[in-house]
Parts: C-alpha cells; structure tokens; sequence
C-alpha cells in the first residue's frame, strides 16, 4: 500500500507528512521526537537543579513516544484492504481523539494549577518545581503534558472504535487476527501508563484518574478482542 492519504491518518501521522521538502521515516520521526524533547529536559534540569522533575519528565516523554510508536503500528493494522470503510473513517477521519484530548488536557491543567493548589498541602507542581516555577520549565511541562494527553485522548477513542468495529462487523481469520495485534497495541499503551503511578501517591484524584483509566481502556479493547475471536469467520 502507498503512503496514506490526508483524511484517513492520525493528526500526528498528517503533521509528519505535510513538513514542507521533508520526508522522514517514522522511526526517524520516533527518535527525534524522543531525543529533542529529552536533550530539553536534561538541559533545563542541569540549568536549575530540576532532578527530580527531570526523572517525571522522562517517563512522560517516553510514554508519549511509545504512544506515537503504537498509533503508527494501530494504523499499519487498520488499513488492511478487508477492513470497513466505515470503521477506517471513524477512527481516523473523524478526529474524536482531539476532542478527547483536549478535554483530558483542560482537566489535568485545572486540576495542577486551580484544584491542586486549593486542596493539597503539597501541590505537585510545587513539589516538582519550587515556589516559584522557572517559565522555560513549565512551558515544556505544558508541551509534554499535551503530548501525553493526545496520546491518551487516541488510546480511548481506539479502544471504544475498536469494540464497535468487532460487534458490527465479522472478519475472516487473517483480518480479525491483525485486528487483533491492534488491539493488544492500543491494550499495551494503556498498561504503560501505569508507570506513572509512583509519581502520584501522593495525588489520589490523579492516581484514581490514571489507574481508571487504564482500567477502563483494558476492559474495553479486551471486550473487543474477545468478540473478534468468537465472531471471527473461520
């Protein structure tokens, strides 16, 4: 198959591709994501004493950049010629995953900087950064945390796609089986998020948000799997 077309990729695929005289693979698009956002982190950590929060922002830029890997393989499964139209264009054309996005984005900056503030005595912004937060730190704070919530925001909307796409539809075997891989795809970046947990003991609305969520995104995309094997067409 040729390169996909505008209209049935991922915005972060679309943003990759329209780079003006730019073509790049995606493993190469991959590492420059990983590298540029960690090469900032370590810089701004030495300039500021930042360590601690260097370690989060580590663990946030590489759950973004696995997230980018698995949205790239999802795609590659969902295209195959025996897949639905219907459910190609729901799930990229659609972009439900912005909206999604953008409203895990609003809560979490809220939640930092309104609710955090008001109800703990020891806000996780002030724990990461002191008093008084360099702005160079939290404008690339901002940038990671959004790129981490597209990421999410793309996780839910593959899974719940997905469940639809396997009680709509049936597949042959070779069809339901890559299905199948994307699936476990889109279960496997769920389960990473987990790794954010330690970082938020001592922030229960956000660890009960981030351990539902995986919750959530697991039982979904595993009631998909499980029906693409009992409707599979033998």
């Amino acid at each position: 198959m040729g390169r996909p077309e505008y209209g049935e990729t991922w915005v972060y695929e679309s943003i990759i591709g329209a780079l003006p005289g730019i073509e790049i693979s995606p493993r190469v698009a991959l590492a420059i994501q990983f590298v540029a956002f960690e090469a900032t982190i370590l810089l701004l950590a030495w300039f500021y004493g930042l360590w601690t929060a260097a370690i989060a922002g580590t663990v946030a830029v590489v759950v973004a950049t696995v997230g980018s890997a698995e949205m790239l393989r999802i795609a590659t499964l969902t295209r195959g010629e025996s897949v639905p139209d219907a459910y190609r264009r729901l799930l990229f054309s659609s972009n439900v995953e912005v909206v999604l996005s953008v409203l895990a984005y609003v809560a979490l900056i809220t939640h930092l900087f309104v609710w955090d503030p008001r109800t703990a005595t020891d806000p996780l912004v002030t724990t990461l950064f002191g008093e008084e937060p360099p702005v160079l730190v939290v404008y690339l704070t901002l940038l990671v945390l959004w790129d981490v919530c597209y990421r999410i925001g793309t996780g839910w909307w593959a899974a719940v796609v997905a469940l639809w796409r396997s009680l709509r539809f049936r597949f042959d075997a070779s069809a339901s089986r890559s299905l199948q891989r994307a699936d476990l795809e889109a279960l496997g970046f769920g389960i990473l998020q987990l790794i954010f947990l330690p970082f938020l003991t001592a922030q229960p609305v956000l660890f009960a948000a981030v351990a539902g969520h995986v919750l959530a995104v697991s039982a979904v995309t595993g009631a998909s799997i499980l029906a693409l094997r009992i409707r599979s067409e033998n």
